[in-house]
Parts: structure tokens; C-alpha cells; sequence
């Protein structure tokens, strides 16, 4: 590649131009006349969510976790054992991909890759950077809350198809859960909706957007935003399964629960589409609560450290970072909360979440109207 054409491609990045400027830049090099721009894009979500999920996802959970439990982790594979994720991989690729004689073939081979597609389709939608938003749909997070609903499908496949008790039962629980809590879920989101007056999640970030940093953020804007930020975070670990709502893999009773009896790469693509939900969600509350790309830093005195840290390259930085944090927080709580029962996770969504979410909804929207 020439000097003069990596400039064309890097210039238009780099100062923050649409995606679209190097995208037909990328396509002009292709002989075949196939829209390899449109390819690379579509793939960058799919290469980031196996990067994050090998490193930061498994093994900074491992890592995270034995500090909690003060012990090491892994330590043999690599220094700090920072390879054994890799040598984790190459043993699910030579594992024999075992079908029980018994489960139904097409649910119990579909049900991975639905899950997967389901925490896959959402990154479409979401704004990484100005530069950088795969579908820039006018309702974007309508879309990002309805496909969550798609695991649903997954994970019942893969428990009815297992034709396994602990399965099935394990996908039914999950069914419950992730239906019940879509709810709050769902209240507390259209709450920062209202106060952007809009679904389009990269309009929701532009409107954060100001020389104040993290001032302008929803969650600092309206001091009624903390209750819709902690309803939508305590609904976001239910939709995840992550402990305390942990009860569709329950290992005690369940013995992993709906994919007891998979292993191999389907059992690491199910592992890999829930590192992807956990990046998701953790996405979502950041963009419609705490700015998303737009950098916290305020522009202080003479030092603007809110322009130096803002562009399509520091946006992506600052959107991954808040995501990383929240990834961090529903590790922590693994460790720290006792998993909750049946009864007391319905009770939770129904009789705690769920009205709370009504309640809300009416006060952001009295304060949208009433309040400049």
C-alpha cells in the first residue's frame, strides 16, 4: 500500500469523518466488485467480541476471581498465565463434538449458534465512536432491547434439545427470568429515551456531549436518572444470567443447568455469546446513561483536557472502558452475593423492580416537561 493511499484511508479516521468515506475507500480495492468495506465492518464487532471475551472476558474473570478468593488463578500457561485461555481453546477445538443418542439433533446444534447470533446482532447498533456505529437506526434502542429477547430462543433450543431434565429445567428457568426482568429492563431504558426525546442510540450519546465531561451525563443531569441507571443494571445481570441471578446454571442443583451436555466448541460459543451479552448491556447503560464515547473529562481552566481526550479513536477508548467497568462490577458481585432463590428472584422483578420502573418513568417524565 502506498503512502499516499494509507493517507486516504487514515486521514478521514482520524479526524472524524463518517465510517462511510473510508468504507468506500476499502471497497475501491476490491477486484471482485463484493462491498469488502461492508464485510471488514460487519466483522469488527465479531473480532472484538472474541478478543474481549479471550482476554478480559475469561481471563480477567479468573484473575479477578482468585484475587477475591485470595489465590493466584491460572499461573503455568505463559506469564501470569495469561496464555492458558489460548491453550483452553485449542483443547475445545480437538475436543469430539459428542450429539446425546436421545436430544433432538437440529434443536441441540441450533441452540448455540442462536445465542450466539442474539449477543451478536446487538452490536449493530451500537455507537463505538462519532466515526464508528454499525447501523445507525433511528431506533436503535428498541432494536438492542427486542433482540435480546433471541437468547430466549437459544437457550430454550439447547435445554429441550439436550432432552436432559437438569437441562430443560435450567431453560425454563432461564425463559422466566430473562422474560420477567425484559420488563424493567425495558421501563427503565425508555427513561433516558425520554430524555433524549429519541431511540437513536448515537443521538442519545450526541446529546451528552459538552465541554462540562461527565456533567452533561444523564445519570448527573437528572437527579431522578440514578433510579432507572440501578433498576436497568439489576435487570441487566438477571437477562445475563450473572449471580445473584444465576439460577438457570445453577452447578449445585442444576449441574450447569440448560448446557449440561455440551462441550467442545458449541460449549465455548455459548461461553462466547455470554462474555458478548455481558459487554452488550454493559454498553447500553453506558451510552444511554453515562455518555457512551463522550469523554468524562471536563474542560478545566486553561487545560481542555475534554478536547484532547475526545475523536473517534479516544471515543472508542472511553465507550470500552465504561463498558470494561460494569463487566468488572458483575464480576465482583459473583463472588460476593449468595445466588437467590426462585421465589425471591420473581419477587425481586414483580413486586420491587418492576413498580419502581413505573415509578420512574412518571417522575422523568414530569421532569422532562416541567423542568428546563
Amino acid at each position: 500500500m502506498s503512502i499516499s493511499a494509507f493517507s486516504q484511508f487514515s486521514m478521514p479516521l482520524l479526524m472524524g469523518s463518517s465510517i462511510n468515506a473510508w468504507s468506500d475507500w476499502l471497497t475501491g480495492f476490491n477486484p471482485m466488485g463484493i462491498p469488502l468495506g461492508l464485510i471488514i465492518l460487519a466483522a469488527i464487532p465479531l473480532v472484538f467480541i472474541a478478543v474481549y471475551a479471550l482476554t478480559y472476558g475469561v481471563y480477567g474473570e479468573r484473575k479477578i476471581s482468585a484475587f477475591m478468593q485470595d489465590r493466584l488463578g491460572p499461573m503455568e500457561v505463559g506469564y501470569w498465565g495469561i496464555l492458558q485461555t489460548l491453550a483452553d481453546i485449542l483443547k475445545l477445538i480437538q475436543k469430539e463434538d459428542v450429539v446425546p443418542t436421545s436430544a433432538d439433533k437440529f434443536l441441540f446444534v441450533i441452540g448455540p449458534g442462536i445465542l450466539f447470533v442474539g449477543s451478536f446482532l446487538a452490536f449493530a447498533v451500537l455507537p463505538f465512536s462519532p466515526a464508528f456505529i454499525g447501523a445507525n437506526l433511528n431506533v436503535g434502542l428498541f432494536y438492542a432491547i427486542g433482540i435480546v429477547s433471541l437468547e430466549v430462543v437459544g437457550i430454550l433450543a439447547a435445554g429441550w434439545g439436550s432432552n436432559n431434565k437438569w437441562s430443560l429445567y435450567g431453560a425454563v428457568r432461564s425463559v422466566a427470568q430473562i422474560v420477567s426482568y425484559e420488563i424493567p429492563a425495558a421501563i427503565a431504558l425508555l427513561c433516558g429515551a425520554m430524555m433524549a426525546g429519541t431511540l437513536d442510540m448515537q443521538k442519545i450519546t450526541m446529546l451528552q456531549s459538552g465541554d462540562f465531561g461527565f456533567a452533561h451525563f444523564y445519570l448527573f443531569q437528572n437527579p431522578i436518572a440514578w433510579l432507572p441507571f440501578l433498576i436497568y443494571f439489576i435487570a441487566s445481570l438477571a437477562e445475563v444470567n450473572r449471580a445473584p441471578f444465576d439460577i438457570p446454571e445453577a452447578e449445585s442443583e442444576l449441574v450447569a443447568g440448560y448446557f449440561t451436555e455440551y462441550s467442545g466448541m458449541k460449549f465455548a460459543v455459548i461461553f462466547l455469546a455470554e462474555y458478548g451479552s455481558m459487554f452488550m448491556v454493559s454498553a447500553i447503560i453506558s451510552i444511554v446513561f453515562l455518555g457512551g464515547w463522550n469523554s468524562p473529562l471536563p474542560n478545566i481552566g486553561g487545560l481542555a483536557l475534554n478536547t484532547w481526550t475526545s475523536g473517534p479513536i479516544w471515543g472508542a477508548f472511553w465507550i470500552i472502558m465504561k463498558g470494561f467497568f460494569f463487566i468488572f462490577v458483575q464480576m465482583w458481585l459473583r463472588w460476593t452475593l449468595p445466588r437467590l432463590r426462585v421465589d425471591q428472584l420473581m419477587y425481586l422483578c414483580w413486586k420491587v423492580l418492576t413498580p419502581f420502573a413505573f415509578v420512574s418513568f412518571v417522575l422523568t417524565a414530569i421532569w422532562v416537561i416541567y423542568v428546563p
